[in-house]
């Protein structure tokens, strides 16, 4: 006789996601894995005397989503920040930041998060004056919503000691005036990095900005406030069914935080975190990649990658291209690696057995990490690496079946697109121009070779919600009349987000469908997502995530 069941969930509209099963009307778990998936009556018989029975009223039940590219650490510690997306114009900004001055009189850094690029307005670029208009005597930082750039006031860069500028590398840059002097604006993470850690230690972005350890190591005090912060940002992605992340930032401490809650039973959220490769490291550091791998592989943390970026983002002109910038005819932006250098490291990195994940956003970044990953097949041996191209803003005709090709995995954001979920459509279609701009997000045109696809928020960048992210998804719509259509079915939407996302970390055997057997993740939704119109599925929440067989959120 099977053991009777913890929790079983009736009257659903159950999406399994599994070819052989895709659909049923109730499920049983025990044990933290499903145990039965089928008819009520049937999945009813397992019932005991300590059973959970949740009735779903008709709605959607998904496997739990999988978030493929995620900052956990940062984007939880953020959430304490000003929050300044949807904020437009001088006086908005004013209100909001001097509002949040005041009601943190003590903070050593005012930091405020999510501010668009034409925060100001389309014609007139934010610097460090308009901001010193607002405070002047407290330094102040406001990161763009891509996290890519940051402007800074006056007394900021002073402190900071880049007023007069800084020498970084290609890639990076400290945005100077005529003047001779810094405009505030600061692009990528050695120019922000200077301001950003007036705050302090900053431990939660280190993944992100040198991909090593707290130096000083945290006082027992902080270590527990970490691990509070991450408590909180796993908390933030259950209560959006959220069962499993990749964490696009890595290093030793982040795993050690999520082992650490592991051990003490809070842990809420499966996750992935990688090693981050960053110059000036050299291929030796990998080691550190390999026995990250090695100590860290259970159902809940695990490790097993390296995350590279090779170029910045279109709206500051950091994403490295084919064909020059189409409103900056004379630039190409900068690679972080040689075609020579990116193959060695990515010779490397998959002649250990790991993955790679490389933020490529402009075709030429595209381009030359797939020449690295072709470089590595042909040192190595074909394998089944599923290496990563995170983001592939923009692609070229030659390279769209190089994904297919040489099986790598486009793991891309659906909130992304301009004129969309997040943001504006200037200056993203002004740099693209409008002859490549049919190349530009083309999920559906990569999916159409063959090739994986896996969806995700890239939060905090972008809002954490899958279902904002299945509705931007399905429901993107071309530019202008001529355009092609880059939507996508609402099924494949959502198996980007779960099984496609699974796949892409080679746990498809276990997590991304609701099959017996597999872990014991799913999401429970308010209404049936196949029957609302596609323009209400933004308007649709989670009723109830279960991760490993528990409970883990409940509205």
């Amino acid at each position: 006789m099977p053991l009777p069941a913890d929790l079983i969930v009736i009257n659903a509209r159950i999406l399994t996601m599994d070819d052989a099963n895709p659909r049923a009307e109730a499920i049983a778990l025990s044990g933290g894995r499903i145990a039965a998936v089928g008819a009520r009556d049937d999945i009813l018989a397992l019932k005991g005397a300590e059973t959970r029975i949740v009735d779903a009223g008709g709605a959607s039940v998904l496997p739990g989503f999988i978030e493929s590219h995620i900052h956990m650490f940062g984007g939880a510690e953020e959430l304490g920040h000003l929050q300044l997306a949807g904020i437009e114009g001088f006086e908005a900004l004013k209100a909001s930041l001097s509002a949040h001055a005041a009601a943190h009189p003590d903070e050593p850094l005012l930091v405020g998060n999510g501010a668009g690029y034409t925060i100001i307005s389309e014609d007139e670029p934010l610097t460090r004056h308009h901001i010193d208009r607002i405070v002047a005597d407290r330094p102040v930082a406001l990161v763009g919503a891509d996290h890519h750039t940051c402007w800074a006031n006056t007394r900021a860069l002073e402190m900071a000691g880049i007023l007069h500028g800084k020498t970084v590398n290609p890639g990076n840059e400290v945005v100077m005036g005529t003047d001779g002097l810094a405009t505030g604006e600061l692009r990528e993470t050695e120019a922000m990095s200077p301001v950003l850690h007036l705050g302090g230690p900053n431990r939660s972005h280190l993944g992100i900005e040198t991909g090593g350890e707290p130096d000083p190591a945290p006082t027992a005090a902080e270590w527990e406030a970490d691990k509070t912060i991450m408590r909180r940002g796993l908390a933030h992605a259950a209560k959006h069914g959220i069962t499993s992340f990749h964490n696009m930032d890595g290093n030793l401490y982040q795993l050690q935080l999520m082992k650490a809650l592991e051990e003490d039973g809070t842990i809420t959220v499966r996750g992935q975190v990688p090693y981050h490769f960053k110059k000036p490291m050299t291929l030796a550091d990998l080691e550190k990649a390999s026995e990250m791998n090695r100590r860290y592989n259970s159902e809940w943390v695990s490790s097993g990658m390296v995350k590279v970026f090779m170029d910045g983002v279109l709206e500051s002109g950091t994403a490295f291209l084919v064909e020059p910038y189409a409103d900056r005819p004379d630039w190409l932006g900068e690679p972080y690696f040689s075609n020579e250098e990116f193959a060695e490291l990515a010779t490397e990195i998959d002649r250990r057995g790991l993955q790679i994940a490389v933020h490529a956003i402009g075709d030429g970044a595209v381009r030359r990490v797939l020449n690295g990953y072709e470089a590595a097949q042909k040192a190595n041996g074909v394998r089944d690496s599923r290496h990563r191209v995170e983001h592939v803003e923009l692609i070229t005709e030659e390279d769209m079946p190089r994904f297919a090709e040489l099986g790598v995995i486009a793991s891309m954001q659906p909130p992304h697109p301009p004129g969309g979920m997040c943001f504006p459509l200037e200056p993203t279609i002004s740099r693209i121009g409008e002859k490549r701009r049919y190349l530009a997000y083309a999920w559906r045109r990569i999916k159409e070779t063959g090739a994986a696809l896996a969806f995700s928020s890239d939060w905090p960048v972008s809002p954490i919600d899958p279902i904002a992210g299945i509705h931007a998804a399905v429901t993107r719509k071309p530019w202008e009349d001529g355009d092609p259509d880059h939507s996508v079915s609402l099924l494949d939407a959502i198996a980007a987000y779960t099984i496609g996302s699974a796949y892409a970390e080679f746990a498809e055997d276990r997590k991304g469908m609701l099959k017996p057997g597999y872990f014991g993740d799913l999401v429970i939704l308010d209404d049936d997502i196949e029957a609302v119109e596609p323009e209400r599925i933004r308007d649709m929440r989670p009723r109830m995530t279960v991760c490993g067989g528990r409970v883990t959120y409940e509205a």
